[in-house]
C-alpha cells in the first residue's frame, strides 16, 4: 500500500471521535481524509441531525479542500465507526463528479485498508446521469 493510504487514514482517525452535540446533533461518528492535487490532506467528519441539515464526513473533507482554494481530488477515505474503511454514499459520489466531470474517473478510493484494496470511482460510478 503506498505510503500516502497510510498518513491519510492515520490524520482521518485522529477526528474520528463520535460525540453528541446536542439532543439533535451528533459528530465524528465517520471521518474522512481527501488529497488533492497539490499533496495536501483535508479532513471531515460526519455531522448527523435529525433533519436534512447534516453532512457526510467526505463532503465535509471536499468543502474542507475548497474552502483552501483548491478541487481537484485524487485520493479518498472514509473510517466508518467501527475504524473499517468504506465507500462514499451516492450524495459524496455526486458530489465528486460534479466537480470533477472530466476526471472523475480516476479518483482513487480506499474501500479496505486491512485488504489494501483501492478502487477508482469511475468503478463504482460507471456513468454519470448528465
Amino acid at each position: 500500500m503506498e505510503q500516502i493510504w497510510k498518513e491519510m487514514y492515520l490524520t482521518a482517525n485522529r477526528y474520528r471521535n463520535s460525540r453528541k452535540i446536542s439532543d439533535y446533533v451528533e459528530a465524528g461518528g465517520v471521518a474522512s481524509a481527501i488529497l488533492s492535487s497539490s499533496g495536501k490532506i483535508y479532513t471531515g467528519v460526519c455531522v448527523d441531525t435529525c433533519c436534512t441539515l447534516g453532512i457526510c464526513a467526505e463532503r465535509n473533507a471536499i468543502f474542507n479542500m475548497i474552502t483552501n482554494g483548491e478541487h481537484e481530488i485524487k485520493k479518498v477515505l472514509a473510517i466508518m465507526s467501527d475504524g473499517k474503511a468504506g465507500a462514499p454514499c451516492g450524495a459524496c459520489r455526486e458530489l465528486m463528479v460534479q466537480i470533477m466531470p472530466e476526471n472523475y474517473r480516476e479518483i482513487e478510493i480506499l474501500l479496505d485498508y486491512e485488504a489494501e484494496k483501492v478502487i477508482s470511482l469511475g468503478e463504482i460510478t460507471p456513468e454519470w446521469w448528465v
